[in-house]
């Protein structure tokens, strides 16, 4: 799965000696065992709270020492490198990474390959995807896919014509956000155009994109742009959870909060405690802490026998799966009510 190394880069020893502040834990599994790290985009969002303790519970029960890392921020490419400078020196088999810039990651990647270490993306793909060894992710076009279906089966059952906010995540189009948006539009029935872009589809029922940040301010600004636009929307993609909190205050602010049905993504906490107060309609949700748990067990394999993790079939990734959250079912959708949702989310 990996592309062939890159030339290695000089590392000085003042910049592993600088990585102490990026760093956002210390070892997690057996005393002495094979070193197995992790580094996520940061140490504060319950989502990578969440997968910090999978990766503990999984080096424990594997017997190897995990050592945790963190961006100071997203976006933090720089202490991620000093991450895995860190890592090499400490003679690591091998690392989970949630790449905070996909591309500007890989040459360090490709030098801890040069070094015979196994390297696991969790969550987000690496640009090129082959950068590293295996991705652990969820099927985020599944997820799209899912509450897609869900709604056109809600609507569907109600006799009601939609009129669609689409809120994704910011201007970028990254492949999260891309493959959120199209599954979301395939799982509805509508035609896409370009399966790797957002917004060229031509379907009177889309009111309106608006971008988000995946924050609820965001959330809230483009549901008001959107709702300023087309008064009648009634049906509301978000690309978080976050932002689906937003989108609500929006729409409550305008009267319209029972009128309006939102799906979303994410499965925290706080999300499928929204889907039980009836502010989003469906979630999918996602198992961050699977992600690391498997992660950290594809290291320890690896550091015995050299085997490699292979991809869920169909795919070129893992796929660690994706659940609909919702207490109102739809026919032909498989789904599991909140009571599921509030034992099994995270954050």
């Amino acid at each position: 799965m990996r592309r062939p190394l890159m030339a290695a880069f000089a590392a000085g020893s003042a910049a592993v000696l600088a990585f102490g502040a990026a760093a956002c834990g210390g070892n997690g599994g057996g005393s002495g065992g094979d070193v197995v790290g992790l580094i996520t985009k940061t140490d504060t969002n319950p989502f990578f709270v969440k997968m910090k303790e999978g990766a503990q519970a999984a080096a424990q029960k594997q017997g190897v020492d995990l050592q945790t890392f963190a961006g100071k921020q997203d976006g933090d490419n720089e202490s991620q490198v000093l991450a895995i400078e860190n890592l090499m020196s400490a003679g690591a088999k091998g690392f989970l990474i949630t790449p905070n810039d996909s591309k500007a990651i890989v040459p360090s990647i490709d030098r801890a390959h040069q070094q015979g270490m196994l390297v696991v993306a969790l969550d987000t793909p690496t640009d090129p995807p082959d950068a590293v060894d295996a991705t652990f992710a969820t099927d985020n076009f599944e997820a799209g896919k899912l509450i897609g279906q869900w709604a056109k089966a809600k609507f569907d059952a109600d006799g009601k014509q939609a009129k669609i906010a689409m809120l994704d995540l910011n201007p970028n189009q990254v492949s999260v956000d891309v493959k959120r948006d199209q599954g979301f539009l395939q799982g509805f029935g509508i035609a896409v155009g370009n399966p790797d872009r957002i917004g060229d589809e031509n379907d009177p029922r889309i009111a309106g994109h608006d971008v988000t940040d995946g924050a609820e301010e965001g959330g809230r600004t483009a549901m008001e742009n959107l709702l300023q636009k087309d008064p009648s929307i009634n049906l509301v993609y978000t690309i978080n959870e976050p932002a689906a909190a937003g989108a609500y205050q929006a729409i409550k602010a305008a009267g319209k909060q029972q009128d309006v049905t939102i799906v979303s993504i994410d499965g925290g906490c706080p999300g499928v405690d929204n889907v039980s107060k009836g502010i989003i309609g469906a979630t999918s949700m996602q198992f961050p802490l699977k992600m690391a748990q498997m992660g950290v067990e594809a290291v320890a394999e690896f550091a015995k026998n050299g085997t490699k993790p292979q991809a869920t079939a169909g795919k070129d990734f893992v796929d660690t799966g994706t659940t609909l959250i919702t207490d109102d079912p739809q026919p032909g959708v498989d789904a599991k009510d909140t009571a599921w949702g509030k034992q099994n989310c995270w954050g």
